[in-house]
C-alpha cells in the first residue's frame, strides 16, 4: 500500500512508460479496432470486441475475427444496411460460451436501429452525457437502455444493465477505448472527456486496487469501481483511467508481477 500519494503517481508513470504500448496489446480484443482508420467503423468493432471480452482470451479473438470478417472492410456500412433477417442468417452457427449467433445478430440489431436514429453510437451516448455529469455513468445506463430498445432483450449479458450496479467492465472497456488517444487507445469520439471514464473494473483489476490501497471494498462491483476510480482521479484528474492497461498487464504478463510496482 503507498501513503504517499506523489510516489504512488511515480510508480505509475514507469509502468504506463514500460507496458502502455501496442506491442504490448496481444492477445486482447482492442486489436481489432487498430483495423480500422474510420471512427464509425472503429466504435461498431469496438462494442462487438468489448461485449464478446469473456473466457478465454484465445477462443475471444476467434469470435470476434469471424464476426468481423462477416462485416467486412466497413462494418459501419454493413451494420446500417442490414437488418434482424441478414444478421441472423449471417452469425448463425457461431457459438461463443453464452452467446449464440441469435444473440449476437441481436446486438447488430441493436446497433443498427441506434445508428438509423443517431448516426453514429456516439451520437447516441453524448445525447444522454449531460455538461454537468461527474461521470459517464448515468449516459451508460441510457446507452443500454438504447440498445436494448432496438434489439438487445433485458437481462442479455452480451450487454448489461448498468443500473444494477454491477461494474459492467466490458462497456467501460469500450468507452475507454473509443474516448482515449495514446499508443493503446485508439479513439475515434471526439466529444466524450477522458476525464469522465471509469475503470473497467474485474477480478485481475479489483485485487491490484485493493494491494494499492485504493478500495477496501470486497466485491467488484460499481462502488468499488467508483472508488477506485476515485483514487486514480487524485493522482490524474483528467485521465482516471490512464493506467488500466498497464496495471492489467501485471499478471497477465508472464515476465510481469505486481511486485514491480514496489521495487
Amino acid at each position: 500500500m503507498f501513503k504517499n500519494k506523489e510516489k504512488l503517481k511515480e510508480k505509475l508513470e514507469e509502468l504506463y512508460l514500460k507496458y502502455n504500448r501496442r506491442e504490448f496489446v496481444h492477445p486482447d480484443p482492442l486489436e481489432f479496432l487498430y483495423n480500422y482508420d474510420r471512427p464509425e467503423d472503429r466504435e461498431i468493432a469496438a462494442i462487438f470486441a468489448s461485449s464478446l471480452a469473456y473466457g478465454r482470451v484465445e477462443q475471444i479473438l476467434k469470435t470476434v475475427e469471424r464476426i468481423m470478417t462477416i462485416m467486412g472492410k466497413n462494418p459501419f456500412d454493413y451494420i446500417c444496411s442490414g437488418n434482424k433477417n441478414r444478421f441472423g442468417k449471417d452469425f448463425e452457427g457461431i457459438v461463443h460460451r453464452f452467446a449464440t449467433g441469435d444473440k449476437i445478430a441481436a446486438l447488430a440489431t441493436g446497433a443498427s436501429g441506434m445508428l438509423a436514429e443517431y448516426g453514429s453510437l456516439e451520437a447516441c451516448f453524448m445525447k444522454h452525457m449531460l455538461p454537468d455529469a461527474v461521470n459517464v455513468q448515468n449516459a451508460l445506463i441510457q446507452f443500454a437502455k438504447e440498445l436494448r430498445k432496438y434489439g438487445i432483450p433485458d437481462g442479455d449479458h452480451l450487454i448489461p444493465m448498468p443500473e444494477k450496479g454491477g461494474a459492467s467492465k466490458r462497456l467501460h472497456l469500450m468507452l475507454r477505448w473509443m474516448a482515449r488517444s495514446d499508443d493503446v487507445d485508439p479513439g475515434g469520439w471526439t466529444h466524450l472527456p477522458a476525464s469522465k471514464l471509469i475503470i473497467p473494473l474485474d477480478v485481475h483489476m479489483h485485487r491490484i486496487s485493493g494491494i494499492l490501497g485504493l478500495t477496501g471494498r470486497k466485491q467488484a462491483n460499481l462502488k468499488a469501481s467508483l472508488e477506485i476510480t476515485a483514487a486514480f482521479a487524485d493522482i490524474q484528474p483528467e485521465d482516471p483511467v490512464k493506467y488500466d492497461f498497464a496495471l492489467t498487464r501485471l499478471g497477465i504478463r508472464r515476465d510481469s508481477d505486481i511486485a514491480e510496482l514496489f521495487e
